[in-house]
C-alpha cells in the first residue's frame, strides 16, 4: 500500500500546484467555437478577452486524461524551462521572476508545493521516512542483539587478556561500555515493541513549563505515534519553513532599501524547491550508492553561492561570506521547524 500511498501523495502535490497555476495544462483542444463556451462573449484568440477561459475545450475520455497528465506533471511546459533555471541558475531565475517575468516561470508558491509532495512521495516509496525513524523489525533488533553480545563477549576477553598481562584496560573499557550501551538501547526497542516498557515510569524534570512537561510525558508513552504525527504535521505545515527561513535572509542585508521582504520570500521559496528536488534525487541515488549520494551534501552550499549572485547582484566576497552564514542559518531553521513538528505533535 505504501507504494500506492506515495504515488497518490505526487499526483496530490501537481493537483495542488495546477490550482495555484488555473492555466497549466490548458493546451489545444478538439473544437473549434466561434463563442467562448463559458460567458457566450465572441473569442478573437486562443482566449476569452472576458472570462480568460481557453478558447478550445476536449469532449473526448481520452483527451480528459490527457489534461489530467499534462496538468500534474507539465505545468502547460512552464516547468521545463523552469527547473533548469532552478538548478543551474536560480539566481537569475529569482531575479527574473521578482522582475515581474512570470509567463514563462511556475510561481514559487505552486513549485513548492509540488516539491513538497513529491519529496514525501519518493521518501516514501524508498522507505527512508522509516530510516529516519530508526524503525527495524523483529528479526534486524534479533541480530543486533546478537551482535552485540558477541562483540561484547570478545571485548571482554580482551579485557581479561589485559589485566592478566597487567596491561592498561582503560581504551578497552571505553568499547566494553559503549557496545553495553548499545545492546540496552536495542532491548529497550525490541520491549518497546513488544509493549513491556513502563512508560510511567518515565520522569521529566519539574523544572521545564508545564506544556514541556505534558508534551515529554506524551511522547515518552507512545514515540511511534508521535512520530506518525510528525510526519504527518509535516505535510500540513510545510509552508512554515518559508516564514521561518526569510527573517534569516533579511540578516543578510539588513536594513537594505533596494530589497525588499518579497525579494527574500521568492528568494527562500524557490531555493526550498530546489533543496527538496535534491533530497528526493539523493534518497533514490542512496538506493544505487550511499557513496555518491553523499557527495550531494557539497550541492546545497554551491547552489546557495550561485543562488545569492544572481538574485542579490552582490560580488564574490559578500556571495562566500553569505553562503556561509546562509549555512548556518539553514540548520537552524531546520531545528526550528523540527521543534514546531515535535511541539505540534506531542500537544495535539
Amino acid at each position: 500500500m505504501g507504494e500506492f500511498d506515495a504515488v497518490a501523495d505526487a499526483i496530490t502535490g501537481g493537483v495542488l500546484g495546477r490550482a495555484v497555476e488555473p492555466k497549466a495544462g490548458e493546451g489545444g483542444g478538439h473544437t473549434h467555437e466561434a463563442n467562448c463556451l463559458n460567458c457566450g462573449a465572441p473569442l478573437l484568440g486562443p482566449h476569452c478577452h472576458q472570462c480568460g477561459q481557453h478558447a478550445h475545450v476536449h469532449r473526448s475520455l481520452g483527451a480528459f486524461f490527457h489534461d489530467f497528465a499534462h496538468g500534474v506533471l507539465h505545468f502547460e511546459g512552464k516547468i521545463w524551462r523552469t527547473l533548469p533555471m532552478l538548478v543551474w541558475k536560480p539566481g537569475e531565475l529569482t531575479r527574473r521572476y521578482i522582475d515581474g517575468q512570470r509567463a514563462n516561470f511556475v510561481s514559487p508558491i505552486a513549485l513548492f508545493l509540488f516539491c513538497v509532495f513529491l519529496m514525501f512521495a519518493v521518501m516514501g516509496w524508498t522507505g527512508s521516512l522509516d530510516t529516519m525513524a530508526g524503525k527495524k523489525s523483529d528479526e534486524d533488533l534479533a541480530a543486533q542483539v546478537q551482535q552485540d553480545k558477541v562483540k561484547i563477549t570478545q571485548l571482554e576477553a580482551g579485557r581479561a587478556e589485559l589485566v592478566k598481562e597487567g596491561r592498561p584496560t582503560a581504551d578497552i573499557d571505553k568499547q566494553l561500555g559503549d557496545a553495553k550501551d548499545d545492546l540496552s538501547g536495542v532491548q529497550n526497542v525490541q520491549q518497546l515493541k513488544a509493549g513491556k516498557v513502563n512508560t510511567s515510569a518515565i520522569q521529566v524534570s519539574n523544572d521545564l513549563p508545564h506544556w514541556v512537561q505534558k508534551a515529554a510525558a506524551k511522547a515518552g508513552q507512545n514515540p511511534e505515534l508521535l512520530f506518525y504525527k510528525i510526519k504527518t504535521n509535516a505535510y500540513k505545515f510545510s509552508w512554515a519553513l518559508i516564514p521561518i527561513s526569510v527573517p534569516f535572509i533579511w540578516l543578510l542585508f539588513p536594513f537594505s532599501r533596494r530589497f525588499k521582504l518579497y525579494d527574500h520570500t521568492v528568494f527562500v521559496t524557490y531555493s526550498l524547491c530546489f533543496m527538496m528536488l535534491l533530497l528526493s534525487f539523493g534518497t533514490v541515488v542512496a538506493l544505487v550508492s550511499g557513496a555518491i549520494a553523499g557527495f550531494l551534501w557539497f550541492v546545497p552550499p554551491i547552489h546557495m553561492y550561485r543562488q545569492l549572485r544572481g538574485a542579490y547582484a552582490v560580488g564574490v566576497a559578500g556571495a562566500i561570506w553569505r553562503t556561509l552564514a546562509l549555512t548556518i542559518f539553514a540548520w537552524i531553521a531546520i531545528g526550528l521547524f523540527a521543534s514546531l513538528l515535535v511541539t505540534i505533535g506531542a500537544l495535539d
